[in-house]
């Protein structure tokens, strides 16, 4: 165990591009991350230099600040983030806290050392420093080789106004905004592999995500209902959804599959879905809908079919899985970690009352001609109505009183 406060030291890229509302975004990501690393022995997270800095309480053991890092690393905002120590402003210190870094950074046969000062009245420069700490560390590692393009670990040094900070060990992050910059979207969430990944992706543009899952209940079991819990249970870890809405959704949809063309059925599910979601968003001050259809994967989301649903509603619905293929969603659900629990076997209502023959080049006005067999206003506000609402760790979001 290393005499030097551990720490971790977040990078971000792109909110470093943007200019006078930089401070607004770097202090939204400081809140995101002070609400989330709450398992952890955080001290305090000071903004420094371009960098936020993860203050761990003496005696943090390395596999701790480990599982802290790992953590932060999957945070929207964050493009990378280093381990490492606090020290002293002297060239001593820092090579000793280099050691402690290099030693803990795993396997290794080359490094390099890259040091920057971020104020002058430290008198010995980057590149003096680059030649000091670097021979220094070569002596230390006799048996590592000193590399200058593309090492297996690179020490970075970082010497600031009242202290410096020394780490070897660096994970990449998912970059992205911090959750909470970029408004509140509402996002169709069922229990598959694709709506999580959508939602996913607008949490790590910023947005604030208010899941909705269309139940088939009562007229199929409750299972689907758990397996959404899950998976917000997984996004949650870095604040990626405020809460979900569970709507019941298989009485109506029984009553359309009773009158409605069996070829439109699905249209008209999906009609009936997106303007109780629509509904959802405007109480909820949402700005858009959110969808995990990609274009082609099945029969309601050929361009026809899409422009049909889209029709139903005025506000936008964003599609980031829309020239996704399956395999590639596959790869990003599994990362994620609700590939699992998107694989387990639930009926819900997209395989509720499905015809045999879906229509895929649906036109609107046959469309709204059969919509019109049924009391759509009263429906959505019966459904909105009935929702059941489930609350989730989103730093950013603010509940309603």
């Amino acid at each position: 165990m290393s005499d030097y406060q551990r720490i971790c030291l977040v990078h971000y890229h792109e909110i470093g591009l943007k200019g006078h509302n930089r401070k607004a975004f770097e202090q939204r990501l400081v809140h995101n991350l002070e609400a989330l690393l709450a398992p952890f022995p955080v001290v305090t997270i000071h903004r420094i230099s371009g960098r936020l800095c993860v203050f761990l309480k003496e005696g943090c053991p390395a596999e701790v600040a480990l599982d802290c890092a790992s953590h932060i690393a999957n945070v929207p905002g964050v493009a990378r983030v280093s381990c490492g120590f606090k020290c002293e402003r002297d060239i001593d210190q820092m090579t000793k806290a280099g050691i402690a870094a290099m030693s803990e950074a795993g396997h290794m046969e080359s490094f390099k050392v890259h040091a920057r000062r971020s104020h002058t009245d430290f008198p010995i420069n980057s590149q003096e420093m680059n030649q000091i700490i670097g021979g220094n560390l070569s002596d230390a590692f006799p048996d590592v080789a000193v590399k200058m393009k593309d090492p297996d670990v690179t020490v970075g040094v970082e010497v600031v106004q009242n202290a410096s900070y020394v780490y070897a060990r660096s994970i990449a992050g998912i970059g992205g905004l911090p959750v909470g910059v970029s408004g509140r979207v509402v996002s169709l969430l069922s229990s598959g592999i694709d709506s999580p990944v959508a939602s996913w992706k607008l949490a790590r543009r910023g947005a604030e995500v208010v899941g909705v899952h269309f139940s088939g209940r009562p007229q199929t079991s409750d299972a689907s209902e758990w397996l959404v819990d899950d998976i917000a249970h997984v996004l949650e870890r870095t604040g990626c959804i405020a809460r979900t809405y569970i709507v019941p959704f298989g009485d109506y949809q029984r009553q359309i599959a009773l009158t409605a063309p069996p070829e439109l059925r699905v249209i008209l599910y999906r009609r009936l879905m997106f303007k109780v979601a629509e509904e959802i968003a405007r109480r909820e001050k949402a700005g858009a809908l959110v969808t995990g259809e990609s274009l082609g994967q099945v029969a309601s989301q050929t361009l026809d079919n899409i422009r049909c649903t889209d029709a139903a509603v005025s506000c936008p619905v964003l599609r980031p899985l829309i020239g996704t293929d399956k395999l590639e969603i596959i790869r990003e659900a599994q990362r994620l970690g609700t590939f699992e629990i998107s694989s387990q076997d639930a009926p819900d209502c997209c395989t509720l009352f499905m015809p045999r023959n879906p229509e895929t080049h649906a036109k609107l006005p046959r469309v709204l001609e059969a919509e019109a067999l049924f009391p759509i206003d009263q429906w959505v506000a019966e459904l909105c109505d009935s929702a059941e609402v489930h609350d989730y760790r989103c730093p950013s979001y603010k509940r309603k009183r």
